[in-house]
C-alpha cells in the first residue's frame, strides 16, 4: 500500500473530512460523519439493545449508508452480522432470523412489512427500520442511536460476518467462524490480503463502485475494503447497464465488483450506446460468483482493457485468483490459490487426483475451521483433512491453475456418462442468439437422465422452433452427443438472484418442453 494506514477507524480519525460514501442519490458522507454514526450504533446496540460480544444482529437492507454504518458497528462490537437478501420472502427471512438466533434485525424501509412479519418467528427479537416505521412493531434506527455518544467505545472487539448459504440443497446454513479475539483495528488489517493478492494500492479504491447488492459477501468484502484503504465507496441501488456506465463515467470509478450477468447485459447494448460512455478510469474489475463463458470474458477484456480480475471461492472455503495476464495465458481458469489458501482436488475416497484429472475441489483459507451453524452433520460431511468443499468439481493444470467443471450436485448421469451443465451453458452462451441459458437434467427412460436447456433468446434471434433447430446444429459441432440437450424450453427470463446466481430448483419445476 502507498499508505501504511489500514482501517476505517484510523482513516476516520486521521482524515475526518475525506469522502467515505457517495449515496445512490449523490449525497456525500465524510469519514468523520460516518464514524460518528457507527459509534452511536455501537453504543446503542450495547446499552439500549443489550447485545453482548458473540451475539447476532441481522440486516435486511439495500445498498445504503445505513447498511454500511451497521456493518462497521458490528465489526467493532464483537457481533456476528447476518446480511439477508432483501428479495427473500417472509418465511425465508423468518427461518434465518430464528436459526441465527439474531437478537436485533434492521430492515430498510421498503421491506419493513416483510421483516416485521418474519420477526414473529423469533420471539424477543428487536426490530428497527432505517427510516420512518409504518408499523407499531418496528422502531426507527434513530431510537437506537438517540443521545448515544459519537465517540468510539473503549472496547472495540472485532466482529464477523455470518453468511447464509444459498440453500441449493435444503435449507440455507449459516457459515460461522469463531470470533478472532482481536480488536477492530487489528481486524481491519486482514483486508491487506485483499489488497496484496490483487496488487491493489490505495488509488484502486479512490472511487469504488458498489453496483451489486451488499448482502452478498462477494460485494460487501471489497466494498468495505475500500473504506479500510481510505477510499470512497460509490453506491448504486438497482443495476441497469446504462445506469452502471453512467455511474462509472460521472464518478470516474476506479474499481468495482461484478458478476457475469452484468457482463452479458452490458454486451447486449448497441455498440453505439457503449461508445457513448467513458470507462477509461477503471483499473480493477473483480468478478466471480458464477461461471463466465470464455467469449464473454474476452469481449469484456477487449472493451475495458486488462483490468478484469477473476476469483473463485465461497464463504466456507478459500480463494483462487486469476489476474488478467494469467487468464489470457490460461483461458477459462479461475486462477491459482491465494497465498492464504490451500487447494486440493480429491476423488470420492479422499485421495488426491493427478494433474488434469477431474475431482472434487477442496480448499481452506489460512487456518480457518469453519462450521455450518446448527448443522454439525453438514460440517463434518464437507470436511477432509482440515479442508472443506462446497461440492464443486474441477481440475488443475500443470501450472497449478484451477478450472471449474461444474457442481457435483448438478451432475447429469447420461447412460453412465458424467455431464456437467456448466459446459453446455457456456457453449450456448457463446451463440449470438442466446442472452441467457441454464441446463438441468430431466428423467429419460433409456438413459436415466438427459440434459434439458432453458434459454432466453435475444431480440434479433429467430422465433421458437427455428432458433432451437439452429442451436441444435450449432452444438452438434461443439459437444459430444451425451452433452447435447435433448429438449429446449424458450423462456422470457431465467430465475437469477441479483448477484447472478441461477436458481436451478425453479427450472426443475418447469419441465414443459416447447421444442
Amino acid at each position: 500500500m502507498s499508505e501504511e494506514r489500514t482501517g476505517f477507524r484510523l482513516w476516520a480519525t486521521a482524515a475526518p473530512d475525506l469522502c467515505a460514501v457517495v449515496t445512490p442519490d449523490d449525497r456525500r458522507i465524510s469519514y468523520g460523519e460516518l464514524f460518528a454514526e457507527v459509534n452511536r450504533i455501537s453504543h446503542g446496540l450495547r446499552t439500549r439493545a443489550g447485545l453482548q460480544v458473540g451475539d447476532t444482529v441481522a440486516a435486511v437492507m439495500t445498498n445504503s449508508a445505513g447498511m454500511i454504518a451497521l456493518y462497521l458497528a458490528a465489526m467493532q462490537s464483537g457481533l456476528y452480522l447476518v446480511t439477508l437478501n432483501y428479495h427473500l420472502t417472509e418465511p425465508e427471512i423468518a427461518y434465518v432470523l430464528a436459526d441465527s438466533g439474531a437478537k436485533v434485525v434492521v430492515g430498510s424501509a421498503r421491506v419493513e412489512q416483510v421483516v416485521v412479519s418474519a420477526a414473529e418467528a423469533a420471539p424477543g427479537i428487536q426490530v428497527f427500520v432505517d427510516g420512518t416505521p409504518q408499523t407499531d412493531r418496528a422502531q426507527p434506527l434513530s431510537a437506537l442511536t438517540a443521545d448515544m455518544p459519537a465517540v468510539s467505545p473503549e472496547q472495540v472487539p472485532a466482529g464477523s460476518l455470518m453468511m447464509y448459504t444459498s440453500g441449493t440443497t435444503g435449507r440455507p446454513k449459516g457459515v460461522k467462524r469463531p470470533l478472532s479475539g482481536i480488536d477492530a483495528d487489528a481486524g481491519a488489517l486482514t483486508y491487506r490480503w485483499l489488497f496484496a493478492e490483487f496488487g491493489m494500492e490505495r488509488p484502486a479504491f479512490a472511487s469504488w463502485l458498489v453496483s451489486a447488492p451488499m448482502y452478498h459477501s462477494a460485494n460487501i468484502t471489497p466494498a468495505m475494503g475500500a473504506l479500510h484503504a481510505g477510499g470512497t465507496m460509490v453506491l448504486m441501488d438497482g443495476w441497469t447497464p446504462e445506469g452502471f456506465l453512467r455511474r462509472v463515467q460521472e464518478q470516474r470509478v476506479t474499481g468495482t465488483s461484478m458478476v457475469p450477468t452484468h457482463f452479458y447485459r452490458l454486451l447486449q447494448l448497441p455498440e453505439s450506446v457503449r461508445a457513448d460512455y467513458d470507462v477509461s478510469s477503471l483499473r480493477y474489475v473483480l468478478h466471480g460468483a458464477a461461471p463466465c463463458p470464455l467469449e464473454v470474458k474476452q469481449r469484456i477484456l477487449d472493451w475495458f482493457g486488462p483490468v478484469v480480475y477473476e476469483y473463485y471461492g465461497s464463504t466456507e472455503v478459500g480463494t483462487t485468483i486469476a489476474r488478467p495476464h494469467e487468464w489470457l495465458a490460461h483461458p477459462g481458469t479461475v486462477g491459482r490459490p491465494a497465498s492464504i489458501s490451500t487447494l486440493r482436488i480429491l476423488d470420492e475416497q479422499g485421495e488426491e487426483v493427478p494433474v488434469g484429472q477431474t475431482g472434487i475441489v477442496y480448499m481452506r483459507q489460512g487456518n480457518d475451521r469453519v462450521e455450518y451453524h446448527n448443522d454439525p452433520g453438514k460440517t463434518e460431511g464437507s470436511r477432509r483433512d482440515g479442508l472443506m468443499t462446497v461440492w464443486d468439481v474441477g481440475h488443475v493444470d500443470a501450472d497449478g491453475f484451477l478450472y471449474i467443471t461444474g457442481r457435483a450436485s448438478e451432475l447429469i448421469l447420461v447412460g453412465g456418462v458424467n455431464v456437467y451443465p456448466a459446459e453446455i451453458e457456456a457453449a450456448l452462451l457463446a451463440h449470438e442468439w442466446v442472452a441467457d441459458a441454464g441446463v438441468i437434467g430431466v428423467p429419460d427412460p433409456e438413459f436415466g437422465e438427459v440434459p434439458q436447456a432453458h434459454v432466453v433468446l435475444r431480440d434479433d434471434a429467430p422465433e421458437g422452433d427455428a432458433a432451437v433447430d439452429g442451436l441444435r446444429r450449432y452444438l452438434a459441432d461443439r459437444l459430444a452427443k451425451p452433452k447435447r440437450p435433448v429438449s429446449y424450453l424458450v423462456r422470457d427470463a431465467l430465475p437469477r438472484d441479483p448477484n447472478g446466481k441461477l436458481y436451478k430448483a425453479r427450472l426443475r419445476r418447469t419441465r414443459e418442453v416447447t421444442a
